[in-house]
């Protein structure tokens, strides 16, 4: 199963990975991919679990099978059209972000310029 909220794309290895550090939470926690100011190109991504207490009414959500993916709305604007997928490999494995909005993007993929 792939998820997608209609403007982000999760892979079936990202899901898997993202279900898989959820066991180490509690059950009413859900992710929020955003994004901040800071890294080397000026904006980097953020993924944490949080409670569901804190979702917001204008936060964007995608319900899965045992978790729900948020998004709150100005992030939405530099994520639109993002694919998240992982990676297990030895040498830049991990969360891979792929934004088809960056017009720039750091060395590590972290961060990037919109």
């Amino acid at each position: 199963m792939e998820g997608n909220m209609g403007f982000i794309t999760i892979t079936k290895p990202a899901l898997k990975q993202i279900a898989i550090l959820k066991n180490d939470h509690e059950n009413d926690v859900h992710l929020r991919i955003g994004v901040r100011q800071g890294g080397c190109s000026g904006m980097s991504y953020s993924m944490n679990f949080e409670h569901v207490d804190k979702l917001k009414d204008t936060d964007e959500r995608l319900r899965l099978d045992n978790f729900s993916v948020v998004c709150d709305p100005k992030s939405l604007l530099y994520l639109y059209g993002l694919s998240l997928d992982f990676s297990s490999e030895l040498i830049g494995g991990g969360f891979q972000f792929s934004n088809p909005n960056a017009s720039q993007t750091c060395g590590c993929g972290k961060s990037f310029s919109g």
